[in-house]
């Protein structure tokens, strides 16, 4: 079974740090904990969504993979810590990984209560709409007097207090299995992506390196492809390659191809790097995507392409927000599929929806006007579903894509390595 447990203060010295480390040690024979921190979590402001940000992602997405969770939360006047209580409002903003999620708490502070107002609290925060933990009844670990409580090598001296913690333990398991059966049993888990591209497919060019510069200069001469004024039929007209290649720069966006063997293929080189939304050079065509992505986006771009092979959702959308208040950038991953219905690849397709939106407001003397609910926003789901990869959404740069585990999420063969 594994755990994950959540410091709940940010703290470089904690002893709800020291307390869950404990657990982790002492208890490793019931379950494997992961231990998390809050350290990086920004303060909660919906004015600046960081949602997607690789801190927030990476909790999410360690939560979603998780049996259960547990809280160890100090007491700062008689609630919980602000850092704690930022994490709590991320997660119920957009996303939602602790939705009936089984969780304990448990909490040390310096004086007799041992946080016992504070969990009180945290009881209540967990049960709010928007957040909708299965929070285990009863069965309060409150450690007092902390300062005291724990020897040279780091574990609990009084070993009644290790049995009682070890008894309330025992019972989260079983509240775990519990929630689990009254779940139902959970989706098979998604196969692995080969990023690394090791396999191949029907139209895999076999006997060239796809990490070579010249990659599409010498897979063409490989397969003696076509080009310039020669005709290609499709499955409603007939164009030139030059044509082809004409109608293709002409799109008012950034396209890319992957296949689905995860291979590169394609963009609409148009401009330089440098001047596009998501910065591609010539020499990735061919390359596997995880040539494509800095190491620490994998993840969520596995995530991506999972779910549009096996079918889960259809499109992918992220917006970007690291261009500037003057554009709207979104990254669309949308699923290809050949005439039986064949998952072919990803076609991603990136711009700037501000010209387009701005026109249509001038064309219908319309205007747009803010529905935010201040009040409400923080603790409830949002009525749109502000879309798929609320879970491996990712932050961008002009030329990197990072990401959480999660996080980070995903410009498909956007961006070099």
């Amino acid at each position: 079974m594994k755990l994950v447990g959540i410091v709940g203060s940010n703290a470089e010295v904690s002893y709800n740090r020291l307390l869950l480390k404990y657990i982790a040690k002492q208890f490793g024979h019931l379950f494997e904990l992961e231990v998390l921190e809050i350290k990086d979590i920004p303060l909660f402001n919906q004015s600046d969504d960081q949602t997607n940000s690789p801190a927030i992602q990476k909790i999410s997405n360690k939560i979603l993979s998780a049996d259960g969770v547990i809280i160890a939360t100090p007491e700062h006047n008689r609630t919980i810590p602000a850092g704690l209580k930022s994490l709590l409002e991320w997660l119920s903003f957009k996303i939602h990984p602790l939705e009936n999620k089984p969780v304990m708490i448990v909490g040390a502070s310096y004086y007799d209560q041992g946080s016992s107002r504070a969990q009180l609290h945290l009881r209540q925060i967990l049960d709010a709409p928007g957040v909708n933990a299965m929070v285990l009844p009863g069965n309060e670990f409150l450690l007092g007097k902390v300062k005291e409580a724990f020897d040279e090598n780091e574990n609990l001296k009084d070993q009644n207090t290790s049995k009682f913690l070890e008894s309330t333990l025992q019972k989260f398991i079983q509240f775990i299995n519990v929630v689990s059966l009254l779940e139902g049993p959970k989706p098979k888990p998604a196969e692995p992506e080969d990023l690394h591209a090791t396999g191949t497919c029907d139209t895999t060019i076999e006997g060239v390196d796809m990490s070579a510069d010249d990659w599409v200069e010498r897979a063409a001469e490989a397969v003696n492809a076509v080009e310039g004024k020669a005709y290609v039929k499709l499955n409603r007209g007939i164009l030139t390659v030059d044509q082809l290649n004409y109608f293709l720069a002409s799109m008012p966006m950034e396209l890319t191809y992957a296949d689905q063997n995860n291979q590169f293929l394609y963009y609409n080189h148009t401009k330089p790097g440098s001047e596009m939304l998501a910065s591609r050079v010539p020499g990735q065509a061919g390359n596997p995507l995880a040539n494509c992505h800095p190491e620490k986006a994998l993840k969520n771009v596995e995530w991506v392409i999972q779910q549009l092979r096996s079918g889960e959702q259809d499109a992918v959308r992220v917006h970007v927000p690291t261009h500037g208040p003057d554009k709207y950038v979104v990254h669309n991953y949308q699923a290809m599929h050949d005439e039986e219905g064949n998952y072919v690849g990803i076609n991603e397709f990136i711009l700037d929806f501000k010209p387009i939106i701005d026109w249509y407001l001038k064309q219908t003397k319309q205007t747009l006007v803010g529905d935010v609910d201040a009040v409400s926003s923080a603790s409830t789901k949002e009525q749109e579903e502000v879309d798929s990869v609320s879970s491996a959404s990712v932050t961008e740069s002009e030329e990197e894509v990072t990401v959480a585990v999660a996080v980070d999420s995903v410009s498909s063969a956007s961006v070099k390595g």
